[in-house]
């Protein structure tokens, strides 16, 4: 319905009756310095722009109030509105190139993606930002329109090209065949599949080739036809919200939104409603087991609850599930660690489509916990009965309240593709409109009623439980009696026995349960100094230099936000020195986070965290979050490393857990394994998962108690502290890191970092490997051509173009056109001191068949666009590229991690955006062609390329495969068969240097 007069929400018509504009103030954080305007256009299409002075980026994102839960009810067009999410973005009636919409993006530093849910799908852009309208005539001459003017188009007159049709159906396919082995996946479908059929929700939202090509052919269904029903019959401007975020001035926003979007039909639909709840008394009451690709145990005791948007205000499950996924003294996961039942705990809702919501509490389980899940699930109500009894806490409140009030007022900048696709979808929840960007996060109203009528909700009638686990003899029955249809999953579904129900039903309070403490961290002290600093500090700097230990500092002067982030690298020649030496330093790291669980969870809740991890190198420590309490929490952590006692019991439960982790590593997905042993091929020292694994079996709680004051006893500590702390605050943390470790100092020989292989001049090596998975029917290959060495400034500018110049046409080729898979990946890899370009896929097809076609892509297509190339279009992939690297940091985490990552790199180079700009500038279209034709092209004879391949057990045996199938690798390609040996004839690179003179011995 069109608009006649102002709306009583506050919207006042336009002089020029076009639109109508919000006139009352968005609230919008003290911490935002963007400008904001709500529109109403004549079609009642929801706009908000925003202005942003100082974006790098615009962005643009319409959100549709439909989803996958609106697709027919038949089995038949299963992921007919992820399927229309695919074709739509294929070109439309006045703008019909189809891959015209990305070439602009990617020639512009832009990109675009989408996204099918429950009950939307969300569109969005983003692209350099000087071309979000663009200058029009200069790009119809170059038959290239605007990105802001075709976007709207595609809502406006979209083509659904009959030659897209079959090729973006292999699409989903492929899509859906990536997530094929994914648990998350299955186990998400057969809570679908287990749903009541009076509501949409046991949807097949993904859809494949089955429910959108073949069985619809066998029925005499056009999926293309039906795609344009659901199009015209959904797709209307009254059910979506756009979001469009540039430099320009709001005037200019939004007139291009009246301009470009007021020809999006309104259709006067409702967003899609539904009566039936989607777990009835039928499907409740039960317990459904599930097998799993991974070796993993959970438990899910899951609550049907109406929707809670109405109660945005108030938010009342949020105290709920914050209460119930609590992890401290008290809470239901510090009884089940006590008794070695679970390792971990989650508590959050979900939603169940519109009006419906799922609370679902997950349990991480060990082997005993596995055999207790009905003891857990006593617990579990055992709790929330003792959340009845006490009532709702006014303190737990103050505290929700404070929290979410600081996040608010300190909220930080996100990057403008993922701000605007949030807004959109936040604008669909019903929010007030002058809270549309606070809706989500601030708590306004406190209603004790309506908190604890959600309590009273979670009640023996209204939940259903779900094991995980490969243990059959676990399932009742001895069976896993059923088999999902989608993804093939095997389960069995059992009614809650007599017994556990009767117990539930008699349910009382467990005295090792209680409420937790107040929370000691919140931050009080929000003070940053803030002045004006028109010319920010571009580096940190050294500020303590001993023999032992290295501090950088870096005071904000750039967000001002009372924030910060200590990151310390322990650097010991024995923490990797062998598999064993590194499976005991993860064994440390893990037992030290687990004892310090209880408390560091509070600082959590209160926005400050900490990290465990590791590298070649040692172990990396990380505190972030609000300063206030940061040291504190610092301290803690490191006097838990230093005193830590190995305790059997959480020891064999911690072990436990690492084994599976380290046995399912073998189970990702192969491009994911691809990845990891083409860095492992790479690299002077690594150990794979199954050294590690062999290593772990044998670790007993003395082998790790008897190893932790060896791995402390010599160190080198270098710590970047950077946020809102002062110089003196940064030596007080480094000294907290020494002193409290004490340990002695490394000699400089002992910090020579990681090498990585030089591939030597014409290498063709590829290493093969079987996928073990032999349900998996994807194959994986990583391409990677070496090119020269990360410190050369020239190296870097060139391997960083030609892969700019290479990503879009390698998308468009080898997914886009030739179908190979879902996943196609192209980019810049650096691996300790040498640096190459990088193609990765995942694919049913054999991965030689895919080497040839990548190869057949680099020799045609690559090749012809250099060749043919203007001046004028190789200067807009330089521009894009530069646009890219001086793209300004949106957050003070983004600005910790560029340094830091300088920091372990070695290479001290906190100027190496600049220099690459400069580099970038001096490379012409001819050194560019020489440079491809000398190491990128695959028919040099210096080349230097090494490629991984993961194969999928269920291809058919080398030399045969599909018609027109290329199975003959390129003469002179060597396999590789013994790693070791390839490794120990292989050159390596020189020891990374820093760029900075500070290596010097000190004075002292």
């Amino acid at each position: 319905m069109a608009i006649e007069t102002p709306s009583p929400e506050g919207f006042e018509l336009s002089p020029d009756g076009t639109h109508a504009v919000f006139r009352k103030a968005i609230e919008i954080s003290p911490n935002d310095e963007r400008s904001y305007r709500l529109l109403r256009l004549m079609n009642d299409l929801e706009v908000l722009v925003i202005h942003d002075p100082k974006a790098d980026k615009s962005a643009a994102c319409l959100d549709v109030h439909v989803g996958h839960l609106s697709d027919p009810a038949s089995d038949n067009l299963q992921g007919l509105a992820h399927f229309l999410e695919h074709l739509l973005f294929l070109g439309t009636e006045k703008y019909p190139r189809e891959n015209e919409y990305k070439e602009f993006l990617s020639l512009h530093a832009g990109k675009s993606n989408a996204s099918t849910w429950l009950d939307n799908t969300e569109f969005h852009f983003e692209v350099g930002h000087a071309h979000l309208e663009g200058a029009l005539d200069r790009q119809v001459r170059a038959s290239i329109t605007s990105p802001s003017l075709q976007f709207a188009q595609f809502f406006i007159s979209p083509a659904f090209n009959v030659s897209c049709k079959e090729r973006e159906i292999h699409a989903v396919d492929s899509e859906f065949k990536r997530n094929l082995q994914l648990d998350s996946r299955r186990i998400y479908q057969i809570a679908k599949h287990l749903s009541s059929r009076d509501h949409p929700y046991w949807h097949f939202g993904t859809g494949n080739l089955l429910t959108l090509q073949e069985g619809p052919k066998e029925e005499g269904i056009d999926s293309r036809n039906e795609l344009i029903k659901f199009y015209h019959k959904y797709y209307s401007a009254n059910i979506m919200k756009l979001v469009i975020l540039g430099r320009e001035p709001l005037d200019v926003l939004a007139g291009w939104a009246v301009q470009k979007f007021s020809e999006v039909r309104n259709l006067g639909v409702a967003p899609p409603a539904y009566p039936s709840p989607p777990l009835t008394s039928k499907e409740l009451l039960t317990t459904v087991y599930i097998k799993p690709v991974r070796d993993t145990r959970s438990l899910e005791i899951k609550f049907l609850i109406p929707g809670t948007t109405p109660y945005y205000t108030v938010q009342p499950t949020s105290y709920i599930t914050h209460l119930i996924g609590h992890e401290g003294s008290g809470s239901i996961l510090s009884l089940l660690k006590r008794k070695g039942w679970a390792n971990g705990l989650s508590a959050g809702c979900s939603s169940g489509g519109i009006g419906h919501e799922f609370l679902k509490i997950t349990i991480d389980l060990t082997s005993e916990g596995l055999l207790h899940h009905e003891d857990i699930t006593i617990i579990v109500f055992q709790y929330i009965q003792m959340l009845r009894d006490e009532g709702v806490k006014d303190y737990i409140l103050d505290e929700e309240e404070s929290l979410a009030s600081i996040a608010f007022r300190f909220k930080e900048m996100q990057p403008a593709a993922e701000y605007v696709t949030k807004i959109a979808r936040e604008m669909q929840q019903g929010y007030a409109p002058e809270w549309i960007l606070s809706g989500s996060m601030l708590i306004r109203a406190r209603n004790t009623d309506l908190v604890m009528n959600y309590i009273n909700k979670l009640t023996v009638d209204r939940w259903r439980g779900q094991v995980v686990c490969q243990d059959v003899s676990k399932v009742p029955g001895g069976a896993f009696t059923e088999t999902e249809r989608w993804y093939g999953t095997p389960y069995h579904v059992d009614s809650v026995s007599p017994e556990l129900l009767k117990r539930l039903q008699q349910i009382g309070r467990n005295p090792e349960l209680h409420l937790p403490p107040p929370n000691e961290y919140i931050p009080k002290d929000f003070e940053t100094g803030k002045v004006d600093t028109p010319n920010p500090q571009m580096s940190p700097v050294l500020v303590q230099h001993t023999p032992l230990t290295r501090i950088w500092h870096k005071k904000d002067d750039v967000f001002w936000v009372p924030k910060v982030h200590l990151y310390f690298r322990l650097v010991s020649p024995i923490a990797t020195l062998s598999p064993n030496h590194l499976v005991k330093s993860i064994l440390y790291m893990k037992l030290v986070q687990d004892v310090l669980n209880e408390d560091s969870y509070s600082a959590a809740l209160a926005g400050l965290s900490y990290s465990l991890t590791s590298n070649m190198e040692g172990i990396i420590l990380k505190v972030e979050g609000y300063n206030d309490k940061a040291l504190l929490l610092l301290q803690k952590v490191v006097q838990t490393m230093k005193t830590l006692q190995v305790d059997n019991e959480r020891f064999y439960r911690i072990k436990d857990d690492v084994e599976r982790q380290h046995r399912n590593h073998s189970l990702n997905n192969p491009n994911i394994l691809a990845i990891y042993y083409e860095k492992y091929l790479n690299s002077e020292k690594q150990w794979t998962f199954a050294e590690r694994l062999e290593e772990l079996q044998g670790i007993t709680p003395e082998d790790l108690q008897r190893f932790i004051p060896q791995l402390l006893d010599h160190l080198h500590i270098e710590g970047l502290v950077h946020g809102n702390m002062s110089i003196s605050q940064a030596v007080e943390a480094g000294n907290i890191v020494e002193k409290g470790l004490a340990p002695r100092a490394l000699s400089p020989f002992e910090l020579i970092s990681m090498r990585s292989i030089i591939l030597p001049e014409g290498c063709r090596a590829v290493y093969q490997r079987d996928v073990i998975d032999p349900s998996n029917l994807n194959s994986g290959i990583d391409y990677y051509i070496q090119t020269g060495f990360g410190a050369d400034k020239t190296d870097r500018a060139f391997v960083q173009l030609m892969a700019q110049i290479i990503q879009e046409p390698c998308f468009n080729q080898l997914r886009t056109i030739e179908q190979l898979g879902y996943i196609v990946l192209s980019g810049v890899r650096q691996i300790g001191g040498t640096l190459g370009v990088v193609i990765v896929v995942q694919s049913e097809r054999d991965p030689i068949h895919v080497e040839n076609r990548i190869e057949n892509f680099l020799r045609v297509r690559i090749a012809n666009m250099l060749e043919s190339m203007t001046e004028e279009a190789y200067q807009k992939q330089v521009q894009s590229l530069i646009q890219k690297k001086l793209e300004k940091h949106k957050n003070l985490k983004q600005e910790t991690t560029r340094y830091w990552d300088q920091i372990t790199s070695g290479f001290y180079n906190f100027e190496e955006v600049q220099e690459d700009v400069q580099e970038l500038e001096k490379i012409t279209l001819g050194t560019i062609r020489i440079f491809f034709s000398k190491l990128i092209s695959p028919d040099v004879a210096q080349s230097k390329k090494l490629s991984v391949h993961f194969r999928s057990l269920r291809l058919p045996p080398n030399g045969s495969g599909k018609e027109g199938d290329e199975l003959v690798l390129k003469d002179g390609t060597v396999i590789i068969k013994d790693v070791d040996l390839f490794k120990a004839n292989s050159k390596l690179s020189a020891a990374l240097h820093p760029t900075l003179d500070f290596l010097r011995t000190p004075k002292l």
